[in-house]
């Protein structure tokens, strides 16, 4: 019986695979930094492809702009799961990755709207990391015990992600306008105002390919063991780096230590990062906020939604469990949309105040709706082997929701401000929610891959996907548009 009990704890338990996931995180980082750039300045890119005269109307070309993406990422979705089964999680990982700084260049050439919409829906086909990236990190972890720790980095990694793309794409669109003293006019940064943050994410998404190819392992069942010349690569340089810094130890063991620590430094950051959430306000009117201002309200979003993930999501999912925690915040979601569109009746002094109250309601509670719903699919896996498509149905489904979701709001705020409702859209989402309310009762926890055989099998891991991108989008939106609804000639100029 001794001999029985002995191995056991050592089977089920090995060490967190902390390399891989800082890998897999610097992988991961760069996406949500490329996607999460563009919301502080879509909103005068619509305006500046001169569509439309009407500014309630760019909402509506805004919403395709991210459907286009959503709706693309939808199609492809099924396909890239498949075929990560059949080839390998790395190849298609880092298909998605160049597929995206591909479509962040042609984004930033975009000389209209059409060619910005060819460019996100080339991302969007290209790209099916949401539900492999998934996949993947199931395959890491190998025990329930490091679910909770294992939940947090991917989400973290998103939030962290979401809170430099924005910043970096505040301050980088027009920089003739915003940096005058190094970008000049008449230069291709006045043709093409918002090439700048698009090339220097396709610059960070190049960077966190070349990393994926030098230090990612596979990490498919059938495939891990096949030899992979990137990897090698990527030992072979790392043993010349470390025999080149000990033939120079004891000249720069101070320089050593110091870029030590800083190795150390830069590799834990981005293992701590997540996703998700940003809130989408719509008022009658909005609040004239430039693309800095706007990508600062983002940002700060993201750093609360970090912080949530970190330090909320483990502690709750542990009380409640993942069924019980969902089940609460689908229940609270009809309350928040119903709600939201009386902020505007607030008085000045107390309208910010109310903001961020929701804004820490919507954040806390779409922090930790994702990787609850993710927990209760992927525990209920049947096999490993079908992971890759199963997780590639689920996000295609997502990104399904996400390719109407948008426009469909888009077209709803501006119905509403034309008769006087400006909380239709929400009201409407309200609708939506007690329907995810409702259902959300009838699920069960029971069974499930993990259960029939613990031992022997992987608990799977989910992660934050790009739900928040219409949230981030109407947060933009309201921010951008100038106060009271009406045209103000010095942020329409900017």
């Amino acid at each position: 019986m001794s001999g029985i009990q002995h191995p056991d704890p050592r089977k089920r338990i090995p060490n967190f695979p902390v390399k891989q996931m800082t890998i897999l995180a610097l992988c991961r980082i760069c996406e949500p930094i490329a996607f999460m750039s563009i919301f502080p300045y879509v909103y005068y890119m619509i305006q500046d492809f001169n569509i439309t005269d009407r500014p309630e109307q760019i909402p509506v070309y805004a919403g395709m702009v991210t459907s286009a993406f959503a709706f693309a990422e939808f199609s492809s979705g099924v396909a890239w799961g498949r075929l990560s089964d059949k080839v390998g999680r790395k190849p298609v990982l880092l298909t998605g990755l160049a597929g995206t700084a591909l479509s962040m260049l042609v984004f930033g050439f975009a000389p209209n709207l059409p060619v910005a919409l060819l460019a996100r829906a080339l991302g969007g086909l290209l790209n099916g990391n949401i539900g492999v990236l998934q996949t993947t990190v199931a395959e890491m972890v190998t025990v329930k015990e490091h679910q909770p720790r294992a939940y947090t980095i991917m989400p973290f990694v998103w939030c962290l992600g979401s809170i430099l793309g924005p910043m970096l794409g505040g301050a980088l669109a027009k920089p003739v306008d915003n940096l005058p003293q190094l970008f000049s006019p008449g230069s291709i940064w006045e043709t093409f105002p918002y090439l700048l943050p698009n090339l220097v994410c396709t610059i960070i998404v190049s960077f966190g390919v070349l990393v994926g190819i030098l230090f990612l392992e596979e990490t498919h069942e059938e495939k891990k063991y096949r030899r992979d010349p990137g990897l090698e690569t990527g030992k072979w340089l790392i043993n010349k780096i470390a025999t080149c810094v000990e033939s120079k130890g004891s000249r720069h063991e101070k320089v050593i230590y110091t870029t030590g620590r800083l190795k150390h430094c830069r590799l834990w950051h981005p293992s701590l990062v997540t996703v998700e959430t940003v809130l989408p306000f719509k008022f009658v009117g909005g609040y004239g906020l430039s693309t800095k201002e706007i990508g600062v309200v983002l940002s700060i979003q993201g750093i609360y939604s970090m912080i949530a993930t970190v330090f909320l999501f483990p502690i709750i999912v542990r009380r409640l469990g993942a069924l019980g925690l969902f089940r609460l915040i689908a229940i609270s979601y009809p309350i928040l949309y119903i709600g939201t569109p009386y902020l505007v009746l607030l008085p000045d002094e107390l309208r910010m105040v109310g903001v961020y109250a929701v804004v820490i309601w919507k954040c806390t509670f779409s922090t930790m709706a994702y990787p609850s719903n993710a927990i209760l699919l992927t525990n209920s896996a049947p096999s490993l082997l079908l992971l890759g498509t199963i997780n590639g149905v689920a996000a295609s489904t997502a990104s399904l929701c996400r390719a109407f979701g948008p426009t469909v709001s888009g077209v709803l705020f501006t119905a509403g401000l034309s008769v006087g409702y400006s909380g239709l859209a929400w009201w409407c989402s309200a609708l939506i929610c007690v329907g995810g309310a409702i259902l959300s009762l009838s699920m069960t926890d029971a069974g499930g891959r993990m259960d029939v055989d613990e031992k022997n099998e992987e608990p799977e891991l989910g992660f934050e996907d790009h739900i928040l991108d219409h949230n981030a989008l109407d947060t933009a939106i309201a921010a951008a548009e100038p106060r009271g609804g009406q045209e103000d000639d010095d942020i329409m100029s900017r």
